[in-house]
């Protein structure tokens, strides 16, 4: 999924269930910052203090693609969540290891990562963690099928919109002609050779996959799927109990205007259906009334500036420490994603055999 879900969807929602404006746009801000962290390493002070963060997002076009290493410590943990078939643990899904790691909407893994960010909801970072987990079980529904590693089970053919093959053996061909192992890892990672299909909300399409079935998308349906079940695990959180019933539901008008835009903002581009949620936000098209909400991914306004008031993407040099980087948001967001990296890695995915770098 791209930013008018990752932020304004998610945003939506959190106002829907019951979070203050305050908390919805920590949450929402968090939820699609995952697609914009893009730098790891070590952030250095000039009174000699020091912060190491993870990265959670690689630009497109990016060397750590063709790194298996990398792949597993970025794609995997938050955007192509293993689904382990949709099994619970102990159970093992038809076929190799491979199959553990494919996506799988809201699978018992996704509800397990639930479980252990409510667990954190005292932590000064809860909300910055339900960011997090917001973003990646959104992206179980939008990245069904595919995985979060090189490998041919994300290879696909006969990609069709309206009717229409789409060729992308270019790729191959290219491979062949160049003989580099970068190109040859992009087309298999993760939904490379779907495209940006899989994100695109308004989309109906089909393709062939690696095992020879034919799949047909919609989704309009996914994303509706996704809105249901992310409100869910929102109201769970409110309830501090990741087993409670649903009982509170969508306000039919609300769900209504949701619906609406999933499928009449059309645009390819992100930022262009993002602009059109923000408009329905602030025109008051929600029940809980007008707002006005932005996000900045960098530069002033950016949770970054704000902690290390720079405008550079890249983290060199030093910067002058300031006592009020411990409690930014930009600090809380890097502290959950090592948190959910951690517990997702090493206690979540050892139980359903899974072992990722």
């Amino acid at each position: 999924m791209q930013i008018d879900f990752h932020h304004a969807a998610v945003y939506v929602l959190a106002r829907l269930a019951g979070f203050t404006a305050g908390e919805s746009d920590i949450i929402s801000y968090a939820s699609q910052y995952v697609d914009d962290a893009k730098n790891e390493g070590v952030i250095k002070f000039k009174n000699g203090a020091k912060y190491s963060k993870v990265s959670s997002s690689h630009k497109a076009i990016n060397l750590h693609n063709a790194n298996a290493v990398q792949n597993q410590r970025v794609w995997v943990p938050f955007h192509f969540l293993p689904g382990n078939g949709g099994m619970t643990a102990g159970t093992r899904p038809p076929g190799g290891f491979i199959n553990k790691l494919v996506c799988f909407p809201n699978s018992f893994v996704a509800q397990e990562m639930l479980d252990k960010c409510i667990a954190d909801s005292d932590k000064p970072y809860a909300l910055h963690r339900l960011g997090v987990t917001m973003h990646v079980l959104a992206d179980t529904f939008s990245h069904q099928g595919f995985a979060g590693v090189v490998h041919d089970i994300n290879d696909i053919s006969e990609l069709e919109i309206d009717g229409k093959i789409k060729k992308h053996n270019w790729f191959k061909k290219l491979f062949v002609k160049i003989k580099s192992y970068f190109v040859g890892a992009a087309l298999p990672l993760g939904h490379g050779a779907a495209l940006t299909y899989p994100d695109l909300p308004y989309l109906k399409w089909r393709y062939v996959n690696k095992l020879n079935q034919d799949i047909n998308r919609n989704n309009i349906l996914i994303f509706n799927d996704a809105v249901k079940s992310i409100f869910e695990s929102l109201i769970k959180y409110k309830n501090k109990n990741a087993v409670s019933i649903i009982k509170e539901q969508i306000p039919k008008k609300d769900l209504e205007q949701i619906k609406f835009n999933i499928i009449n903002f059309t645009g390819e581009d992100g930022e262009l259906r993002h602009r059109q949620w923000l408009e329905t936000i602030a025109e008051g098209k929600f029940s809980f009334g007008k707002e006005n909400i932005s996000y900045a991914a960098k530069g002033k306004g950016s949770w970054k500036y704000m902690a290390l008031n720079t405008e550079c993407e890249n983290d060199t040099g030093e910067y002058e420490y300031s006592d009020n980087f411990l409690s930014s948001n930009w600090k809380l967001f890097h502290d959950a994603l090592q948190k959910h990296q951690f517990e997702l890695v090493h206690d979540i995915l050892p139980k359903y055999g899974i072992c990722v770098a």
